[in-house]
Formats: C-alpha cells, structure tokens, sequence
C-alpha cells in the first residue's frame, strides 16, 4: 500500500454558483457594490440587472395635508381651515406616531396657503389655495430629495398679446412636464388658465363651455399625457405635453351620464391608459384601444361586484342607496401597483 496522501479538499468556485443563489447573493449588496459586481462578466452584469429592475426606490417620506383637502369643486374649505403642506421624512426610526415636520422648516418662506397641484418626477407642485379674478398665481415647486424649493414668479402681464380675457381668467391648476436633471432643481412646469373659453398653457382649438369652476386642479399624469377630471362630466381636458395642445376625452358611453364616479389612470399590465369607474356597486376598469368594437375608444376590462368588500369596512352604510352617495373612487395609485383608492 502506498505511503498515505492528503487529498486536497473539495472547492466550489465562483462559477459553479446557480443562478438563484447568484441572485440571492447580489440582492445583499449595496448599489455601489452591485454595479462592481455588474463589471465582473456578462452572466453577473445579467443578474445585476434583474437585482436593479426589482428593487424599488427608497421612500424618502410622505406628502400631505393636516386638514382634508376639498374633494370636488362644489365642496370648498374654508379660509380658517387651511394649513400649510406637511413633509413627514422617514428613517430608520421613524414609525407611525413619528413626528411630521412642516415644510415651513425647510428654508425660505412657509407654504401656509398653498395647496398640493402635482406629484411628479420627484417634484412637487403647489398653488395659492385662493387667489383674487384675474390674479396669475406664483408657482411653488418642492424637490423632498435635496430639500431644495423655488417659488416662481407670476408669469409677465405682456406674455399673451392683446390679452383681453385678464379679468376673466381663471386659475385651474398646474403640472409639472419634465425635469432635466434627477439631483437638481431644473423643470418645466406650466399654469392652467380659461380666458373665457380658452384654456391655455402659458390652443384655442378647445373651448370650455362651462363654469371652469368645474375643473379639478390636480392632474393626472398617464400614458404620456396629462389629464385633468372635471366634476359631473363624462369627458376629461387631456394636454400633450410635447405639443402643449388640449383636447377632450370621451368616458366610455355605457357609464351613461348618471355615472361620474370614474379616475383614469394606467393598466397594470401594460401601462396603456386605463380608467376605474363605480357603477353601483360595481367596480369596472377599461383600457384604451382603437379597434372596432370600443366605446369611445374603450374596452371593458374587468368587473368586480363591490358590495362584499364593503361589507368587511366597519362603519359603511349597509343600504345600497347611501352606499353610492357616501363611498366615492379616488384614485387610480400611479405607481402601477394595480391599487385603487376609495374614500367616503
């Protein structure tokens, strides 16, 4: 018999790690560590990749009102309840009960008296609550990332030509279009006015035909678009933001005009433009498509009868007749998580 060997022991390399466990491992690491690992060869940089599609960014905190912000236009708060808008940050120890801080304490001016227009592309939008006829507005922007804030001022009295509608000119609302830099305070933002019958974007293709009153002032940012509801209407002022050119979207017919309780928004799916509506009890969502067949241009997608899922919330009314006047479809979550909000 041969003298004894040490065999040498059993190694498993790199290489020889399957998939899952590769992900497993790179779903630990931090995002500076994980775009190094990317570097390492074509099936980690594949695997990085799927790590930084699932992952979701941080939340930096929450937006929100002290006091309940009016719902539709014919529900106005009045002047003593308003308050100024609320960042509530959060960190590794904040809980529920942590405390919110104001935006009063970020720099510069208060926002007491200035109300939530739009979320979007990590800005936030804010307009006086009141302003008197024919007063433009100055446009607060917030960026909760970099704390930083610009208060714009009132767009130039000599910016339309033979601007004759100035005492008729009412404020609806504001958006924010792009942002040129995901760090810094740069953006487009634009002011919704009606001259008279005019909307403008500070196209005359659209008239409005009724008390602008009826438009609510926060937008909707869907399928590329920007969209703003308008009370007991079944149609929608849409904007293009590349062109700046408005147009009216028709609701799907079948919801008939007794019907306004609808948000647009996106499918979950495919991100294609979509709207949530309650009919009775019922929940319908239907997508936007062109083929013969459609309603305006709409699809039923899905139904869901309500009524048991009401049911399970303590405190709603059991008959169906103040059930549709109390319970109301809010929104339409835009992170595309297939939530929708209702309140009552």
């Amino acid at each position: 018999m041969a003298s004894g060997t040490l065999l040498p022991p059993p190694t498993t390399t790199v290489a020889a790690l399957t998939d899952d466990t590769l992900l497993c491992i790179l779903h630990r690491l931090a995002p500076a560590d994980l775009l190094r690992a990317a570097l390492a060869c074509h099936r980690w940089r594949r695997a990085a990749a799927r790590c930084i599609t699932a992952a979701p960014p941080p939340l930096l905190g929450y937006f929100f009102h002290p006091a309940d912000t009016p719902l539709t236009a014919h529900i106005v708060a009045p002047i003593a309840a308003l308050h100024p808008a609320a960042f509530a940050p959060l960190d590794s120890s904040s809980s529920p009960s942590s405390p919110r801080l104001s935006l009063d304490g970020l720099g510069g001016g208060g926002t007491k008296g200035f109300t939530i227009y739009d979320v979007h592309l990590g800005l936030v939008l804010l307009l006086p609550a009141s302003l008197p006829s024919g007063v433009l507005p100055r446009i607060l922007v917030l960026d909760p990332a970099s704390c930083r804030r610009a208060l714009l001022p009132q767009p130039p009295r000599d910016s339309l030509p033979g601007d004759r509608w100035r005492g008729l000119r009412h404020i609806v609302g504001a958006a924010v279009l792009s942002r040129a830099h995901p760090s810094r305070l740069c953006f487009d933002a634009i002011c919704l006015t009606v001259d008279d019958e005019h909307p403008r974007a500070w196209d005359t293709g659209v008239t409005v035909a009724f008390d602008p009153f009826w438009f609510e002032g926060r937008c909707v940012h869907a399928a590329g678009d920007i969209y703003w509801h308008i009370c007991n209407s079944g149609r929608l002022l849409k904007l293009d933001p590349t062109t700046l050119t408005f147009s009216y979207l028709l609701a799907p017919s079948e919801l008939g005009d007794r019907n306004k309780k609808f948000r647009i928004g996106e499918a979950l799916e495919d991100g294609r433009l979509g709207m949530a509506a309650m009919e009775d009890q019922e929940m319908q969502f239907w997508v936007r498509g062109e083929a013969s067949g459609s309603d305006n241009g709409w699809f039923l997608q899905k139904r869901m009868n309500m009524r048991k899922v009401f049911d399970t919330v303590p405190g709603l009314p059991r008959d169906k007749l103040s059930r549709t006047v109390s319970i109301w479809l809010s929104d339409i979550d835009a992170g595309r998580t297939g939530k929708l909000f209702f309140e009552g």
